[in-house]
């Protein structure tokens, strides 16, 4: 089997940043330098021992990162960071990952996420500084791939569940329960908005971009498949953004196995084919924001600022 040294590389970074290590930690710990570690990072020859012991400090298998099996990632740091190295070089992906995609997401989504994700964080969280200190870490890879996206436009088909979609509209984008009444009334005004926006893009259908609503039942594991010229990669994640969000617990897994992408492949084709496109998925979305209320946009808005005004007198 010939090895990819660059995407050993690459696993390594991914696995470094989800750590909590720093590189001079890490390097210091297995008896290197840093710079040797970044040339390892880079897709420079390890020695076998050296890849030992950077996998056992790591948490990880030699065959995971070696990329002869499937990859187990316990950290949305490491995890994200590895969507975004896929993503590099990926020239058409599929995407079931919730109510909410961040690739096709709008600017508003993305500047209210550090909230969602800070306030996902409660006393009964194992290591709160911990996974404080994850958040602008995730933030810093999310921009990352939303610019890569940006500029190569790489082909989206994005399945969408109704039943989610219906779930984030009643509870808002919010990360925990229990909100003041004003900051619960603006996260649902910023659910609605958010959907709308993706009604918006069915209706439009800007080059390169398929949104399909499926109006029954989606599997709950998000997951997305990954196409490039020589090869196809599964990637399999609980790791969340959208919806009641969640960063901290779970492990994703990555794979290029074909009975796994097969699979997968045929679960695309039939959740596809009974989806809604375009005016139709566009009407479907808009009919879920009129089931959920007449408020919608700036008169929703208006009603945050009077209940605030009001929680003021």
């Amino acid at each position: 089997m010939a090895f990819r040294y660059q995407e050993i590389g690459q696993r390594l970074k991914a696995y470094r940043m989800g750590s909590g290590l720093s590189a001079d930690e890490i390097a210091k710990k297995i008896g290197i330098s840093r710079t040797a570690l970044y040339r390892f990072e880079r897709g420079e020859l390890a020695k076998i021992d050296t890849l030992e012991r950077l996998a056992e400090l790591l948490g990880v298998s030699i065959p995971t990162l070696l990329g002869v099996a499937i990859e187990y990632i316990p950290s949305a740091v490491a995890y994200f960071e590895r969507v975004r190295q896929i993503e590099e070089i990926a020239e058409h992906i599929v995407m079931l990952s919730g109510p909410i995609s961040f690739l096709l997401a709008s600017d508003d989504f993305q500047a209210a996420l550090e909230d969602v994700l800070t306030e996902n964080i409660t006393d009964a969280v194992a290591d709160p500084a911990r996974a404080m200190s994850d958040i602008p870490k995730i933030l810093d890879i999310l921009q990352a791939r939303k610019e890569l996206y940006r500029k190569r436009r790489p082909t989206i088909v994005n399945l969408m569940s109704a039943f989610e979609i219906e779930r984030f509209l009643d509870h808002g984008f919010v990360g925990r329960k229990g909100l003041p009444e004003v900051v619960l009334m603006k996260r649902k005004a910023l659910a609605r908005a958010e959907i709308n926006h993706f009604a918006t893009l069915a209706e439009q259908q800007p080059i390169g971009v398929q949104i399909g609503i499926v109006p029954d039942t989606l599997p709950h594991s998000g997951f997305q498949l990954f196409r490039q010229s020589d090869r196809k990669t599964l990637v399999m994640s609980p790791f969340r953004l959208g919806g009641e969000p969640n960063v901290r617990v779970g492990v994703a897994t990555i794979t290029s196995a074909p009975d796994g992408v097969a699979l997968h492949e045929e679960a695309i084709n039939e959740m596809w084919n009974r989806s809604l496109k375009g005016q139709a998925a566009a009407e479907c979305l808009r009919e879920l924001l009129t089931s959920k209320g007449n408020l919608v946009g700036s008169e929703q808005l208006t009603a945050v600022k009077k209940i605030g005004a009001q929680r003021k007198r």
